[in-house]
């Protein structure tokens, strides 16, 4: 079967390259952007965090753009977020020394991310000071010797 000659080999056509769609759509976001930096209308304190999230490619860009084209202005949105940001700190900090209160701390947490209007952005806040946290509590490699420790009991 392997030699029989009728068979021929089928030639694909490449599908369309993700990373080019991907840049047309970066390419399209960032004539949006400074489409709203240039607009003089829109007042310039959401224009700056535009401009932030601009240079330093922020995730969130998009979301930026298109409210800052329906007219919103972040800023006011902003300061929730901020009073959010301080709570999600202050939970992950109880979390983080693994004491009594760490699962109340937790269950506190996971409903503040569930009943806000930017979990993604909450969330990400928590993983950003969890990490920071456990990196500076990793000294002489001690987080890393828990870590094993708790895997061998988990697993058990």
């Amino acid at each position: 079967m392997t030699t029989h000659s009728s068979a021929t080999a089928r030639t694909e056509t490449p599908h369309v390259n993700k990373s080019t769609r991907t840049n047309t759509i970066m390419n399209a976001l960032t004539r949006r952007a400074q489409a709203v930096l240039n607009d003089r209308s829109i007042d310039p304190q959401t224009r700056a965090i535009i401009r932030y999230a601009l240079e330093t490619n922020d995730p969130w860009l998009a979301e930026l753009v298109k409210r800052a084209d329906a007219g919103e202005s972040i800023v006011d949105k902003l300061d929730c977020l901020q009073t959010s940001e301080e709570k999600i700190e202050a939970l992950a900090e109880i979390i983080c020394r693994a004491n009594d209160e760490a699962a109340a701390a937790l269950l506190v947490l996971m409903g503040t991310l569930e009943n806000s209007m930017h979990p993604k952005a909450l969330a990400n806040t928590a993983k950003h000071f969890a990490f920071t946290r456990c990196g500076d509590a990793n000294l002489f490699g001690m987080v890393d010797a828990q870590i094993a420790t708790i895997e061998g009991e988990l697993l058990a």
